[in-house]
């Protein structure tokens, strides 16, 4: 069993994690509103709230293991491979819109990657 002082500091930690991952989705859906073209809402649909999917699944996880004595494996595979697999979607799926000729918004920006594509062809 867990001692006392132990359960405490993990209730916190639970707690912090909840917290923050809920914080994290949050933010992400407050960008995928605010931010201007498919880019940049890409990137807040894949980095923050990844980041706050985990925090809320290490949330869970800690919960668990604190109230029941009970070790999910099924919320460490979902860990794992969210931060895995969301990152790589993302990237995926700019490259994707960018290829189909979706232009992001130039504004004190440059594409960098239309350039390499550009000194690709001219090869």
């Amino acid at each position: 069993m867990i001692e006392t002082w132990i359960k405490i500091i993990l209730n916190i930690l639970t707690a912090f994690f909840l917290l923050s991952g809920t914080f994290f989705i949050f933010s992400s859906s407050i960008g995928i509103i605010r931010f201007p073209d498919v880019y940049t809402r890409l990137h807040a649909a894949t980095k923050a709230s990844t980041l706050g999917i985990a925090g809320v699944l290490i949330g869970s996880f800690l919960y668990l293991y604190v109230s029941h004595d009970i070790v999910s494996g099924k919320l460490l595979l979902a860990i794992v491979f969210t931060l895995l697999t969301a990152p790589v979607s993302g990237h995926m799926i700019s490259r994707a819109a960018h290829r189909h000729g979706v232009k992001p918004v130039t504004k004190n920006r440059t594409d960098e990657y239309e350039e390499a594509i550009q000194k690709q062809t001219q090869k």
